[in-house]
């Protein structure tokens, strides 16, 4: 019993290939070789769509704990670029390139 019910979370968080989606449906149904293709099909499309699922779970959950710690997402960046290209073409001020070097380590070191 517990070893079928890591079979079924593995099927959730692996991609379920069609020989273990076989595998498992035989040991399910143990009936005709129709109705274990049946299973075994959806099988396939729950653990699919449960791993879809989990991505999303997942992406939400990274999004809210990077806006918890302040930190801007990549359309916010962007729209600041866009903010400061704007700013610099209505001052009249040529954009000014960073070199390589600036931000790398820059500034001054603690003594200690």
């Amino acid at each position: 019993m517990l070893e079928d019910v890591k079979r079924y979370v593995e099927a959730v968080l692996d991609k379920l290939s069609p020989a273990k989606a076989q595998a498992m449906a035989r040991a399910m149904a143990g009936g005709s070789r129709e109705r274990v293709n049946e299973l075994a099909k959806d099988l396939m499309e729950w653990s699919q769509r449960n791993r879809e699922r989990l991505t999303e779970l997942v992406r939400r959950e990274v999004r809210s704990q990077l806006k918890a710690l302040g930190v801007a997402s990549k359309e916010e960046l962007e729209s600041l670029k866009r903010r400061v290209r704007e700013l610099e073409k209505a001052t009249g001020k040529a954009p000014r390139r960073a070199s390589p070097r600036a931000g790398a380590g820059g500034g001054t070191k603690a003594s200690g």
